[in-house]
């Protein structure tokens, strides 16, 4: 999977702020885990609740990929269930997928949804004849949702999902069995969405999927991510910032590389699912490409683009793992220049490949993972050292937060409306944010 992950835990809410056991006026309330297609796709059920008339509800909207992301899942449901006796329970998301009969066998779960159902009309009406279990194979899935809606409210940008699914088989990785084979949004719809978000005052739009860099193979002609990002560009010149969530660096095709080179509006910052950084441990996790090859791209997109920033997911602790393999990821973060890193302890998933693997001890994975964090903090400290002194044009996000076109944090002072650009002198940094002044 390299849908971005949102930092673990992983636990969001939509609801505007509703308090327990409700959302708006006594609608439904959705709690989210996992990455920002989860969160996107919250959204979605949030707007298709309303818009139903969903009474009294809480919907889990849950996570697989880790076995603490399912854990923190089932508790959050028994702690809901206990403060809101009255209250009506979903599950859904890629844990209930996977594990529906798991989540059917909670006492405190009133229904159990599928990835394919989560979003349609009157899926979360109480709906007894269909029963409490309501999970197709998601392998039959052929096409994207097209019930989906534009953006996330009350956000500073908007998400647009273009693909979901995923054809590979990493040995690690559940999520194929959570969201089904790759299938992609076609390029026509893609655009009038995104146009209408440009119309509507948005000025950034983020591009998300499950394998972001796969849309197109299922489509006449083959059409690649970097077509459809040129395609984007061009038929919408009213949008400001364009960006891509997380892709997977074996897959990174010419016509995106030439868009990075000649197109300012797609923003400088490539998230990039490595996982490891030594070769023995990427090919036990069956990755598609080597050390090697991540060192070179990042290489080639800085020639480029040299104003470009990188982060990339990593894994500590994989099974087999030896201390100068984990190194060899640990020298990687330097040697490639990264400037963030989502850091994930090893965690056996059921029904993989990796967790029939010789594990490593889980005080060691613990421990490397610590380092890891620990290299991705001095990664982020050299790239904040190179901010200083820069004017760069921050998306507002909140009240004092904005961020910048290649995902540096922006604290500043004064007056900014959320969702608008604005300038920003970066005068210092304290560690983790920069620091600016409106410029």
């Amino acid at each position: 999977m390299t849908g971005e992950v949102l930092d673990q835990p992983a636990i969001a809410e939509t609801g505007e702020g509703a308090p327990d056991g409700a959302g708006p006026d006594g609608g439904a309330r959705v709690v989210t885990f996992g990455c920002r297609l989860n969160a996107y796709e919250s959204e979605q059920i949030r707007a298709r609740a309303e818009a139903d008339g969903v009474g009294d509800t809480i919907v889990f909207n849950t996570c697989a990929v880790t076995g603490e992301a399912v854990r923190q899942a089932r508790q959050a449901i028994r702690k809901a269930r206990r403060e809101n006796p009255d209250t009506r329970i979903v599950v859904t998301g890629c844990a209930a997928q996977i594990d529906p009969d798991a989540f059917a066998a909670m006492g405190e779960v009133d229904l159990v949804l599928g990835n394919a159902e989560k979003a349609a009309p009157g899926a979360l009406l109480p709906q007894p004849e269909k029963g409490r279990v309501r999970v197709n194979d998601i392998m039959s899935v052929r096409e994207t949702a097209a019930h989906l809606s534009d953006g996330l409210k009350d956000r500073a940008r908007a998400y647009v999902e273009i693909q979901n699914g995923c054809d590979h088989r990493c040995t690690f990785c559940i999520i194929p069995y959570g969201r089904g084979n790759s299938r992609s949004a076609p390029a026509g719809e893609i655009v009038a969405r995104i146009g209408r978000l440009a119309a509507e005052g948005w000025n950034e739009v983020v591009l998300t999927g499950v394998d972001l860099t796969s849309w197109g193979a299922d489509l006449p002609g083959n059409p690649t991510l970097g077509q459809l990002v040129a395609r984007i560009l061009k038929l919408v010149p009213g949008l400001p910032r364009l960006r891509l969530s997380s892709i997977d660096a074996a897959e990174i095709d010419p016509d995106l590389m030439r868009v990075l080179a000649t197109e300012t509006r797609l923003v400088p910052y490539l998230h990039l699912s490595l996982q490891a950084g030594d070769d023995l441990i990427l090919k036990r996790m069956k990755r598609r490409h080597l050390r090697a090859d991540a060192l070179k791209l990042v290489a080639d997109v800085r020639a480029v683009r040299p104003d470009v920033a990188f982060g990339c997911d990593l894994i500590a602790g994989f099974p087999t793992e030896t201390e100068e393999a984990f190194e060899n990821t640990v020298r990687l973060v330097e040697e490639a220049g990264l400037a963030y890193l989502h850091v994930f302890p090893y965690s056996p998933r059921p029904g993989t490949p990796a967790a029939r693997m010789p594990p490593v001890a889980r005080a060691v994975v613990k421990d490397r993972a610590a380092r890891l964090r620990a290299a991705g903090a001095a990664a982020l400290v050299r790239h904040l050292d190179r901010q200083i002194g820069r004017v760069v044009e921050g998306l507002v996000e909140r009240p004092g937060f904005a961020r910048a076109p290649d995902f540096t944090e922006i604290v500043f002072e004064g007056e900014a409306a959320p969702g608008t650009l604005r300038p920003f002198r970066l005068t210092a940094h304290d560690g983790a944010r920069a620091i600016g002044d409106l410029a």
